[in-house]
């Protein structure tokens, strides 16, 4: 029984019963669309991708689901190790047929993520996970009946090993079974509400359109700088590029010209986010690049993008290679405030 009158409080107005109704018929489709060949993973990025799903909903998924109705273990771990090459960790977990197995990650930068284990699709996800941050390792075996714990611990052990570059040693019972990857087929959209957002995006561009020819026209000096939103639906990373270094030093004047090319990439592609590595570790605040003063002639820094659609990946890494070079000077021309139009 509920004990409290508080549960039912979001019930009470017309958007949190809503919401609730979405989120349950959500649940109960996922539900449905998983069997040993489908992993709720990709059932959940569908949903994200056609926008039927929100982030935040994912934990609670993963626990309705999981955990209450399906009895999946879970091991909860903060990582002392990312994995060297995730290709080869997903091409290992692939041949464990005898469990299905899911992994939520706490991203510090794009939130709660999911990711089927077994997907090739999902290496870029794996190189994005940092050491130090949270991840939740689910193994169970759908509705076929409740795991071995001595086989769901070998499980977390040898996924552990594997992130930590060892070979580990596989018992059978982990090799053996339905539970086989099998690429997800993309949800197809309703007629009806294909029809519905195609009328929409046809009005919302007259209207744009309209507004652009009366509106006057700015330069790109003088447009103010772009608010970088969170990337919403289904999450996408693209794989870390090196950017070397060919300045004798990595100095204020590099920092500078890359902070602008970031907001002109911001700028352009509002939705996406630059994410900044070095010396394996994510860069927070890209002036510690110059506080270091580690960073030299011939380092290499490494930059990926995430969001939705990721676009201008070549002409990102090719305005880094000119900002950490001698060339810096060309992005600094303009107050500080500029947005210079690079995309």
């Amino acid at each position: 029984m509920l004990g409290s009158l508080g549960f039912y409080v979001p019930l009470a107005t017309k958007q949190g019963f809503n919401a609730s109704v979405m989120h349950i018929q959500n649940v109960l489709a996922v539900l449905d669309n998983c069997n040993a060949k489908n992993n709720i993973a990709d059932e959940i990025g569908i949903l994200l991708e056609n926008k039927e799903l929100t982030t935040e909903e994912i934990p609670a998924f993963l626990s309705v689901l999981l955990l209450d109705m399906w009895g999946y273990k879970v091991m909860s771990k903060n990582l002392r190790q990312t994995a060297a090459a995730p290709a080869d960790v997903i091409a290992e977990i692939a041949k464990w047929a005898g469990v299905d197995i899911v992994v939520g990650y706490h991203h510090p930068d794009l939130g709660f993520l999911i990711i089927n284990p077994k997907n090739p699709a999902n290496a870029s996800l794996f190189e994005m996970l940092k050491k130090n941050e949270l991840i939740n390792i689910y193994v169970g075996k759908q509705n076929t009946g409740a795991i071995e714990p001595a086989v769901a611990e070998s499980a977390f052990e040898a996924f552990f090993q594997l992130l930590d570059g060892a070979k580990p040693k596989v018992p059978a019972k982990l090799l053996k079974g339905p539970f086989v990857f099998t690429a997800p087929k993309p949800k197809k959209e309703p007629v009806e509400r294909k029809k519905q957002r195609t009328t929409r995006t046809a009005t919302a561009s007259k209207t744009k359109t309209a507004r652009t020819a009366a509106a006057p026209q700015q330069t790109p000096s003088a447009a103010p700088a772009a608010q970088v939103q969170a990337p919403t639906g289904k999450m996408r990373i693209s794989q870390q590029i090196s950017v070397v270094v060919t300045n004798e030093l990595f100095h204020n004047g590099n920092v500078e010209a890359w902070k602008r090319i970031i907001r002109s990439y911001n700028a352009r592609y509002p939705h996406n986010k630059v994410i900044v590595f070095y010396d394996g570790e994510q860069i927070v605040d890209i002036n510690t690049l110059f506080k270091w003063g580690k960073v030299k002639h011939g380092s290499s820094i490494q930059f990926a993008v995430a969001g939705e659609e990721i676009k201008d990946l070549s002409k990102l890494s090719k305005y880094f290679a000119e900002g950490a070079s001698p060339r810096f000077e060309s992005f600094l021309r303009g107050s500080p405030s500029t947005v210079l139009n690079l995309f």
